[in-house]
This record gives structure tokens, C-alpha cells and sequence, in this order.
């Protein structure tokens, strides 16, 4: 099974007729996502590759039943993008922008939050469940030579890191139920804590897979959560970026998010609380084939 989207998942696409959108949405379609039309206004009544094209969300849903919007707005028309979907009623909404201001986030997360919604993003290079769908740019043209169906759930602050997580699964004989790269901004529109919490209740997922940095409370907030819920699904956290505890803080390295303010934001700090909760750190990416063998999770179908 997996989490957020599936092969049914009916798909809207915001800002269908940029050179990004177009270019992405060919990959999802050819990888079997159900992309039903898009939205650009000003051209309604178009075709961009074949699929309608609408002047609003709400005049797209008149026509077609939709499950989930992948957002191509740029940076300072995010906000009015993702809270005109959330009105209309989609409650997933996947936002690749990055650079959206600060506040705008925290206007989408609140709207989020209060309608149910999630949204996964800013600055997110997408979501996959092999097999079944993939929303932007997640795996490129070929997902498949990266991503595996598996059993093992991926959250990660890093587009780059899902793939090398979903790589080094699959050449240690493991795949993935979802991956999910939740962006590397400094305001999430959802917490890293909600994907462990959706992984944690799916039947599909043994094993739920995390990448952190530092900076932000994510890690954080996982780990008390985590001692809160007691013994269940194991989880493996790989967190990058310990030099930077060698700098002075205030700096951001990479992704915006990635700053250390105080010394609750270091790596060495973030692995030592998770540790204490029972989820198992690794230094080294070669460490996962050998330890999911350990808590046997089940292997794909070809390494079984």
C-alpha cells in the first residue's frame, strides 16, 4: 500500500502550461499518474499536451473529479494557488516553488490545518509510490531505475536524498511503499512529524525511513512523538550536515532550513534525541541493507 496518493489518485495541475509543468507532467503520465487537466489563467478553454485547460480550480472541478493538485506557480503566486484548491475543496496539494516567502507558508499551513488539507512542500521535487503514481519532478523520466515498490516508507528534508535513499534500498533488495520529499524550507506547509504519523498507520508500510538536517524543530518534534507512541513501526533516521556545527550559527547551508540557531539545531544534537527513543541512526548509507535485514523487513518480490 502506500500513503497520499495511489493509482487512482485523479490529478489537477496548476500552471500546466510552463516549461517545467509540461516537462514533469510527461513523466508522470508516462509513468501511468492520472493527470486529468490543468489550470492557467488567462488560458482557459487551451489544451496544454492534450488536456483541457481551465481559467480556475473551481471551473476545472465542475468537470472533472479530482483528488490532488501539483502546483507550478511561481514563488509569489503560491499562496494564492494553494488556498484557491484548499476552497475548492482538494485536500493534497504538492508545491515544487522555491523561495515562497515565509509568510505565505504559514498562511498555507495554517489553511491546511484548518481545512483538513495537506499540503507537502514548498520546494519540493515531489512524491512517489512506485508502481502507482508520482506527483512533479520525483525520479525524473525514469523512476524505476531508482525507486522500487517496497515496504519501506521515505520522508525527507532533501529532493537529492530521496533518490539516494530509494537507490541504496534497492541495491540492498528493499523498495519503497512512498517517498516523500518535504521540502527544504524553512516553514514546511506539513511537519515531518504528520508523513511518520500517516506511514505509522499504514499496513503497507513496515519500516519508515527518515533524512534530517540541521535546523528546524522537525527532528525534533519526531522524537517526542516517538517516545509518546512507544514501541512500534522501527524507524531509521539519517541526518546530514554535522560540520556545520563547526561554523558559526546563523548560517544556512544548502536549503534554507538548514541553519543552526541554537544547540537543540545540530546533528549531533537531533541524533542523540532520536537514539534515546528507540530509532535506529546510521552514519552511512551502506548501513541500511544490513539493517533492515535485522528487523526483517520484507525484501522486494526479485530479492526475496
Amino acid at each position: 500500500m502506500s500513503i497520499l496518493i495511489d493509482s487512482h489518485t485523479r490529478v489537477l495541475v496548476q500552471g500546466i502550461t510552463g516549461t517545467q509543468a509540461r516537462r514533469d507532467v510527461a513523466h508522470c503520465r508516462a509513468y501511468g499518474t492520472q493527470i486529468v487537466c490543468g489550470v492557467t489563467p488567462g488560458r482557459g478553454g487551451s489544451e496544454a499536451d492534450g488536456l483541457p485547460v481551465y481559467n480556475t480550480v473551481a471551473a476545472a472541478l465542475a468537470d472533472h473529479p479530482i483528488d490532488a493538485t501539483l502546483v507550478y506557480a511561481p514563488p509569489y503566486a503560491v499562496r494564492d494557488a494553494v488556498l484557491e484548491s484548499l476552497a475548492a475543496g482538494i485536500r493534497l496539494a504538492v508545491v515544487l516553488a522555491e523561495n515562497v516567502p515565509v509568510h505565505d507558508a504559514v498562511a498555507i499551513r495554517a489553511a491546511a490545518e484548518r481545512t483538513g488539507a495537506l499540503v507537502v512542500g514548498c520546494n519540493t521535487n515531489g512524491i512517489i509510490s512506485p508502481g502507482r503514481c508520482k506527483l512533479g519532478g520525483i525520479g525524473g523520466d525514469l523512476p524505476a531505475r531508482v525507486f522500487l515498490p517496497g515496504t519501506v516508507g521515505i520522508v525527507s528534508r532533501s529532493g537529492g536524498m530521496s533518490a539516494e535513499l530509494a537507490l541504496t534500498l534497492k541495491a540492498g533488495g528493499h523498495g519503497v511503499s512512498t517517498a516523500i520529499s518535504m521540502g527544504g524550507d524553512a516553514v514546511p506547509c506539513t511537519p515531518m512529524i504528520r508523513y511518520l504519523q500517516l506511514f505509522d498507520a499504514d499496513p503497507g508500510t513496515e519500516a519508515i525511513l527518515l533524512f534530517g538536517e540541521p535546523g528546524t524543530p522537525n527532528e525534533q518534534e519526531v522524537a517526542r512523538w516517538l517516545g509518546e507512541r512507544g514501541p512500534g513501526k522501527p524507524v531509521i533516521a539519517v541526518l546530514a550536515g554535522e560540520f556545520q556545527e563547526r561554523y558559526p550559527a546563523g548560517a544556512s547551508f544548502g536549503h534554507a532550513a538548514a541553519m543552526i540557531q541554537d544547540a537543540g539545531d545540530t546533528v549531533s544534537a537531533k541524533r542523540t534525541m532520536l537514539a534515546a527513543v528507540g530509532v535506529h541512526v546510521v552514519h552511512r548509507l551502506g548501513e541500511l541493507g544490513p539493517l533492515l535485514a535485522c528487523l526483517n523487513v520484507t525484501c522486494t518480490p526479485e530479492h526475496a
